[in-house]
């Protein structure tokens, strides 16, 4: 604590910070799987009666809203396609996890120490941006591997790990792994800018409001909060994002066997724009939303809770 009572940004070790943000990471992810499946058919699904036949015979859309997405994924592929990919997203949400925590610490500090401070949500907004920027490209691969497999219906393109690794570095070659980075850098930066800020401003006054929220739920609120502020701004980049992760040799093999060709960031956006209006951008946004608050929520606390007990057992 500072004189002032104000939290300082660099409590813990490094070596308590990656290991906070990794379980933090762990917990987030194996809480949101089904979510996070749902949310990526939905942004691979190509919403026009005048598309070719996408899914089973089906013209148009397939998936309507998150639970009837749900209940069709369960109905089709069973239980477990809701946790589709989970094993590579779980090995992506504890890097990054760890990375991203890190990385915003030695940030901060490094911006503490120079001779002119930058405001306290600057310093938080641009900590986040290279926080996020480090981890997203670090992880990016695997980021990549979860979407490929969330996008497999009951026909298996990949039957593991190691085995869409080998294909996609005989197919792709190493360049295949990194499909779409560009996008997920330029949506990353100012989401967790954004997110940051957003949360460290609100962390101390809801943390005053700790009689009225239990098990010291101001951080998950906090969460919750700065994860809807952000995820809304920068939802079109994450979404051209995933358009892009599935291109390749297998893209008519997904579940969505109509999925376009697209070529870069901008000739995607362009693209969508074109076909489906700027409303294509935002295929998903509701369910990505219902994800986020709990993903962040779950994040911040565990990450918050994490620390805490290694501080108070050193």
């Amino acid at each position: 604590m500072s004189p002032g009572g104000e939290r300082l940004k660099d409590e813990g070790t490094r070596t308590q910070v990656v290991i906070a943000g990794g379980i933090a990471g762990l917990v987030s992810r194996f809480c949101v799987a089904p979510l996070d499946v749902v949310k990526i058919r939905l942004q691979l699904q190509i919403h026009s009666l005048s598309d070719p036949v996408s899914h089973h015979g089906i013209k148009g859309p397939i998936y309507k809203g998150t639970l009837r997405t749900m209940q069709a994924i369960v109905r089709e592929e069973g239980i477990a396609g809701l946790w589709k990919g989970n094993i590579s997203a779980e090995l992506l949400y504890v890097c990054y996890g760890g990375l991203q925590f890190v990385t915003y610490r030695t940030t901060t500090q490094i911006l503490e120490e120079l001779p002119r401070r930058l405001p306290s949500t600057a310093e938080s907004f641009v900590s986040g941006a290279v926080a996020g920027g480090i981890a997203t490209a670090s992880t990016y691969p695997l980021d990549l591997l979860r979407t490929r497999f969330a996008a497999q219906g009951n026909e298996k393109i990949y039957t593991s790990i190691l085995d869409s690794i080998r294909d996609i570095n005989r197919t792709e070659g190493p360049r295949g792994f990194f499909r779409g980075c560009s996008a997920a850098v330029a949506q990353i930066v100012p989401y967790m800018g954004l997110f940051f800020a957003t949360y460290e401003t609100l962390r101390l006054p809801l943390g005053e409001l700790s009689t009225l929220l239990p098990f010291g739920s101001s951080d998950a609120a906090a969460g919750v909060l700065a994860s809807v502020i952000a995820k809304t701004g920068v939802f079109p980049l994450d979404l051209v994002r995933k358009r892009l992760q599935v291109q390749g040799p297998h893209r008519s093999r997904y579940v969505h066997n109509n999925i376009p060709e697209y070529n870069g960031v901008t000739g995607t956006i362009v693209t969508i724009i074109q076909t489906q209006g700027v409303r294509g951008l935002y295929r998903g946004l509701t369910v990505s939303l219902v994800k986020a608050a709990p993903a962040s929520a779950v994040t911040m606390w565990t990450y918050e809770r994490v620390l805490n007990i290694m501080r108070e057992n050193e």
